[in-house]
């Protein structure tokens, strides 16, 4: 009765159960946690080995699908909407440093260096980090170190919600008494700003270089096929010039989505989305057949001491920033921990925070205004843009 399709059904069913908990949690409860516990526990009891080998999802989440994914998170940025938030550019770049820089130096004196090299990038990152940090772990037959790469992208979100909410509320408070006190007030340039937040996301109607296919023509299949065709123009480049290909395919999707040969969202455009990221969590979700229980216990020392080294080490180089650009230390914090969970819970918790905070639709509408542009631009830089060239850095030191 087993074979690859009922084994393509188990996946989907683990997978499904951690999205429906983190929709039902709003966010605290992160998808990939749930689904990370079910299996490792499935793992250790009666899930088969193979598993993700056997629903082919392997071969396609760990190549193409990955490529695909980092030339689709190109055509999501606008470089507009960065240019625009320069000053939250600046303080997530400050605050990554401080992560890791802390990390750099301390870890290695409480822990193996080499799960400090291999979970840093993924910890200032997403799932796409993660993958690069795994696949070069296993390639170098480092097993828990590809398994700590793992845990490390799903528990990060437990240490950045929390400390997030709490300084965003806390900024939101401050704002509103000025607010109420007539002390400062909302002006037009503050009512657009949410507005023109969602262009970093949303479908640009700017003018391009090259010409758009006509709707009939510009079907599925076409979209796929130009994102193909960029991602082996990167791994071109990853080979020629030793960066890695998965840096590349990043900077040529914001390339040639700028041009106008890629839609912008191009995989969502293209109805691919959600397929692509499946077998891409996965891949990820394989390492932990590997995972026993003896060495998840001596990797969760590591996984903390990691995780508090590198927040301490952020907050105090955005505060340090803060201070120059004469911007709130709240809400730089929080601009940096993005880099702990990225989009979309970065806008959940934004909209969560300013609902429970707002008495009226003109007080979170204030709160947006000062809170959401900068929140979603922050996302961008350290999960889409500032981990994906850690981790293809990083990946050279194993």
């Amino acid at each position: 009765m087993y074979n690859f399709a009922l084994a393509f059904t188990i996946c989907a069913i683990f997978y499904i159960a951690g999205e429906w908990v983190d929709k039902l949690t709003h966010a605290w409860v992160p998808s990939v946690f749930v689904t990370a516990i079910l299996m490792l526990l499935g793992y250790w009891f009666v899930l088969p080995y193979n598993l993700i080998t056997d629903s082919v999802l392997l071969p396609f989440g760990a190549t193409l699908g990955l490529f695909l994914l980092l030339v689709h998170m190109g055509t999501v940025l606008s470089l507009k909407q960065l240019m625009m938030q320069w000053r939250t550019i600046v303080i997530c770049l400050a605050g990554l440093v401080g992560m890791c820089t802390a990390c750099w130096f301390l870890c290695p004196l409480f822990m193996d260096r080499t799960l400090m090299i291999t979970g840093l990038p993924a910890l200032t990152g997403g799932i796409v980090a993660a993958t690069i940090m795994q696949q070069a772990a296993a390639k170098a037959g480092l097993v828990t170190a590809a398994v700590f790469a793992i845990t490390i992208y799903c528990v990060q979100g437990f240490a950045g919600y929390p400390l997030t909410a709490v300084c965003l509320k806390t900024y939101g408070k401050q704002q509103l008494k000025l607010f109420r006190a007539g002390k400062i007030t909302m002006s037009e340039a503050d009512k657009h700003a949410v507005e023109n937040a969602n262009a970093a996301v949303g479908v640009s109607h700017a003018k391009t270089i090259l010409p758009q296919l006509p709707a009939q023509f510009d079907t599925t299949v076409v979209k796929l096929g130009k994102l193909g065709f960029v991602a082996w123009l990167a791994t071109l480049a990853g080979s020629a010039t030793g960066i890695s290909g998965a840096i590349w395919a990043l900077v040529f999707g914001v390339i040639f989505c700028t041009i106008g040969f890629l839609d912008r969202d191009a995989l969502n455009k293209a109805n691919s989305y959600g397929i692509c990221m499946f077998a891409l969590m996965m891949f990820i979700f394989d390492g932990l057949k590997d995972c026993t229980q003896e060495m998840l216990l001596s990797i969760i020392g590591p996984m903390f001491i990691l995780i508090i080294i590198g927040v301490v080490g952020m907050a105090i180089i955005a505060f340090i920033a803060a201070r120059i650009l004469h911007i709130s230390f709240y809400l730089a914090f929080a601009n940096g921990l993005t880099a702990l969970y990225g989009f979309p819970p970065n806008i959940i918790i934004t909209e969560s925070t300013c609902d429970s905070l707002a008495t009226s639709p003109e007080e979170k509408e204030f709160l947006m205004s000062r809170m959401f542009p900068s929140m979603l631009v922050g996302g961008f830089v350290t999960v889409t843009i500032t981990s994906v060239v850690l981790a293809g850095t990083f990946a050279s030191f194993l």
